[in-house]
């Protein structure tokens, strides 16, 4: 039988995991430095859409979508439903003519979209004030993944499923015998495998140069809050508001407790690095401005904000790549290996097929989509050390959001 070890319990790996363990290929390990969870999954915005600017991005996240209505009636039970409230991006007039360009790509794969102007989206959606020049594009399939929901729930089905997660069981480096990966190595001592799925996050950089291989991600800090309760529920979508400077959707806390989520990043602060294996995502802060700069900025489009303030703060990071599309893969080098980090801000929204794609590739299987373009040998050596050398501002990092 097969023995698979996934490293990472965020969302990605659990979602590998999960499907590993519904192939019934073999026996599925998931092992956590943490708790299940404990990095950026539950500092997550959770926004769902499928707009995005690649072909592969769009075709990887129609399966995402699919999978996440699956995962709902899968998850129930646990207490999990994935909140299809649609996602409406919002442009200015320079930012609408480079997406303007990518319709042509959206029609051609079959994902449709309504574009609307000020006045569509404040008849449809009341609590919404946006200005005069701005464009709706509007993903009716989209929504939110709350990840206090989700990631708890589908750590329990996993665990039904069959699937061992150890938690507090930190990876220290992979075990490689005539240059195959054939396991892990961990303080306990060597666990076996016959493949091995990382899916360590900020990590990734730090964990892959111990075995030689460098890969261009950096990561950026992101902080997200959520307002005080609210008497009623909100009428608007999930909204990617860049013209605002964050995104914000509705959130909930249970089925009566209704609230508002947001969150953005900070412009001029400087990456992140993550040179310790041991780092923890609660070591971070977010400036305390930003709580207020925040709710100025969103309170035109949302007046609702103006009766609530923020309650909750949690500070976690994104990754990108050179080019910002996810790295997922064999690494030619590692065979036995197979890798899957820098989803931007998407990270949730990717969860159910990125897993998909990485337990394929584990167990030898085609891919649902072509995914040459997201592979880790993409990128030169000479770039990478150059990517890998600089140091960047978050404003540097490409402007795409979930």
């Amino acid at each position: 039988m097969p023995r698979y070890i996934v490293i990472g319990g965020g969302a990605i790996g659990l979602n590998a995991a999960y499907q590993l363990a519904r192939m019934q290929s073999g026996k599925v390990t998931l092992l956590e430095k943490g708790l299940v969870g404990d990095g950026s999954s539950s500092r997550a915005g959770g926004i769902i859409t499928g707009l995005l600017w690649s072909e592969t991005g769009v075709l990887a996240r129609m399966i995402s979508l699919r999978l996440y209505q699956e995962l709902s009636t899968d998850l129930e039970q646990y207490g999990y439903r994935f909140q299809d409230v649609g996602c409406l991006n919002l442009f200015d007039p320079a930012s609408w003519k480079e997406r303007e360009e990518l319709l042509p790509m959206y029609d051609r794969l079959g994902f449709g979209y309504e574009i609307l102007d000020d006045a569509q989206m404040r008849g449809r959606w009341p609590d919404l004030t946006p200005e005069a020049d701005l464009v709706g594009l509007h993903d009716n399939l989209g929504g939110y993944s709350e990840p206090h929901e989700f990631v708890p729930a589908l750590a329990r089905r996993c665990r039904d499923l069959g699937v061992e997660i150890r938690e507090n069981a930190q990876v220290e480096d992979l075990q490689i015998d005539n240059g195959r990966v054939v396991g892990v190595q961990t303080a306990m001592g060597l666990l076996e495998a016959d493949a091995v799925i990382c899916t360590v996050h900020a990590w990734t950089v730090t964990f892959m140069a111990r075995c030689g291989t460098r890969l261009p991600i950096k990561s950026f800090v992101h902080q997200r809050y959520v307002s005080s309760e609210l008497q009623e529920r909100v009428a608007f979508p999930v909204i990617n508001a860049n013209p605002y400077g964050g995104y914000i959707r509705p959130a909930r806390l249970g089925t009566t407790d209704f609230r508002i989520l947001a969150g953005g990043e900070t412009e001029e602060r400087e990456e992140q690095r993550v040179d310790d294996l041991a780092f923890r995502m609660s070591e971070l802060r977010a400036p305390e401005s930003v709580r207020s700069s925040l709710a100025t900025n969103l309170t035109p489009l949302v007046p609702k904000l103006a009766t609530t303030r923020w309650e909750t703060e949690q500070v976690g990071l994104i990754s990108y790549s050179l080019d910002s599309e996810p790295i997922l893969g064999k690494l030619p080098e590692l065979p036995g290996l197979v890798v899957g980090a820098a989803f931007h801000s998407g990270g949730l929204a990717y969860s159910p097929v990125a897993g998909l794609l990485l337990a394929e590739l584990a167990a030898g299987e085609s891919t649902s989509v072509e995914i040459s373009s997201f592979s880790p040998d993409r990128f030169s050596a000479e770039d990478t050390d150059a990517y890998l050398a600089s140091t960047w501002v978050q404003g540097e990092a490409l402007r795409r959001r979930h």
